[in-house]
C-alpha cells in the first residue's frame, strides 16, 4: 500500500523501463502492480488532474481517495494566478493550491466526498491504512516537496501552504508517528528551488549550465536553481524529521562516472568519500544511492 499527501503542485518524475511518467497525484510506487495506492484526507484534489492521471496510468480499480480531501477548483486557480504577491514574490506553481488551503481553513472548500465524478474512488484513507498496518502489511507513505518548503519549517514567507515535514505526511494520511517504523529523508547530491526564497551557496544560471546540473520543474516547466550539498541544512532536516535512512540521489550528475553503478564497493574513493561525508556530518545512515534516472538505477546498502 502506498499513500501520498500533498497537492498537485508537486510533481514526480518516474522513468521506468524506457518509459517517462510524470506524477502530480497518484503514488509513485504505482510501478508495482500489486500496490494498492491511496490519497490522503489532507491532500488537495484536483478532479480532472486525477481523473487523467488515472486514465493515463491504468490504475483504475487499485486506487482511491479520502472523501475528505479537498477539492481544487477553477476559481482557485485563477485567485492564485491573479494574485501578484503569489505569482512574482513568492513565486508560486500557480496552480490553485495556496487558494485552497485557505477555502479549507476558512471551512468552506468542497470536499471529495461531493463530486459525482470521484465517487467510484472515495474510501476512508485512514481506516484502510491504519488496518493494513495493523494486519502487518507493507505500507509507504510518500510526501511532496522540499523540507525547507514547510509552512513551519522552511524558508518562510518563501514556503508553500502546508506542512512538508514526516510529521506533516502522517497528520495529513491519518496515521500516528508511533506506527512508523523508519523516515526515509531523500536528498539530491546537490541543492535545487524553483520560486523565489534562499537557496545558500546558489550558483549563476551560466554555472548550473555548465556543471550540467540543469533541471526542469515538472510541473511549472521552470528551471531550477541550483547549489551544491549543503550539510548543515542536511543535518537541520534530518533532526527535525526523525530520519532513520537516507536516500542519495543524482550522484551521477555531479560524479557522472559513477552513472549505473550497483555496487558501492564499485564507487571511486572520492565518490564513496563523499557519501560517508554525509553519513558523519548528518548522522543518518545513506541506504539507497540514485547512479541514475531509472528506477533501477540504484545502490542499495540496506542488507536485505
Amino acid at each position: 500500500m502506498a499513500v501520498r499527501a500533498g497537492s498537485i503542485n508537486a510533481g514526480h518524475t518516474v522513468i521506468h523501463e524506457g518509459k517517462q511518467y510524470k506524477l502530480r497525484l497518484v503514488p509513485s510506487a504505482f510501478l508495482y502492480k500489486r500496490c494498492k495506492l491511496f490519497i490522503g484526507p489532507g491532500a488537495n484534489v484536483s478532479p480532472p488532474a486525477f481523473l487523467d492521471e488515472v486514465e493515463e496510468l491504468g490504475v483504475k480499480g487499485r486506487i482511491w481517495l479520502d472523501r475528505q480531501c479537498s477539492i481544487i477548483e477553477e476559481q482557485h486557480i485563477a485567485r492564485d494566478r491573479g494574485s501578484e504577491f503569489l505569482t512574482k514574490t513568492i513565486g508560486t506553481t500557480r496552480q490553485g493550491v495556496g487558494p485552497a488551503v485557505e477555502d479549507r481553513v476558512k471551512r468552506i472548500a468542497r470536499t471529495a466526498g461531493e463530486i459525482p465524478e470521484l465517487k467510484p474512488y472515495l474510501a476512508d484513507v485512514p481506516l484502510a491504512v491504519n488496518r493494513a498496518i495493523d494486519q502487518d502489511k507493507k505500507v509507504l507513505l510518500e510526501g511532496t516537496q522540499g523540507f525547507y518548503l514547510s509552512l513551519y519549517h522552511g524558508t518562510y514567507p518563501y514556503v508553500t501552504s502546508r506542512d512538508t515535514s514526516a510529521s506533516g505526511v502522517c497528520s495529513e494520511v491519518g496515521v500516528s508517528p508511533t506506527k512508523v517504523d523508519d523516515v526515509m529523508l531523500i536528498f539530491k547530491a546537490y541543492m535545487t528551488r524553483v520560486g523565489s526564497g534562499p537557496l545558500p551557496g546558489e550558483l549563476t544560471e551560466d554555472e548550473v549550465k555548465k556543471r550540467h546540473w540543469v533541471e526542469i520543474a515538472t510541473v511549472t516547466g521552470r528551471m531550477r536553481r541550483a547549489a551544491p550539498f549543503d550539510y548543515n541544512l542536511a543535518r537541520r532536516a534530518a533532526v527535525i524529521n526523525g530520519a532513520t535512512q537516507i536516500v542519495l540521489t543524482k550522484l551521477d550528475v555531479i560524479f557522472p562516472e559513477c552513472a549505473g553503478v550497483k555496487r558501492f564497493s564499485e564507487l571511486p574513493r572520492e565518490v564513496a568519500n563523499f557519501i560517508r561525508g554525509i553519513e558523519r556530518r548528518v548522522k543518518v545512515p545513506v541506504t539507497l544511492i540514485g547512479t541514475g534516472p531509472t528506477t533501477m538505477d540504484i545502490i542499495d546498502r540496506r542488507g536485505i
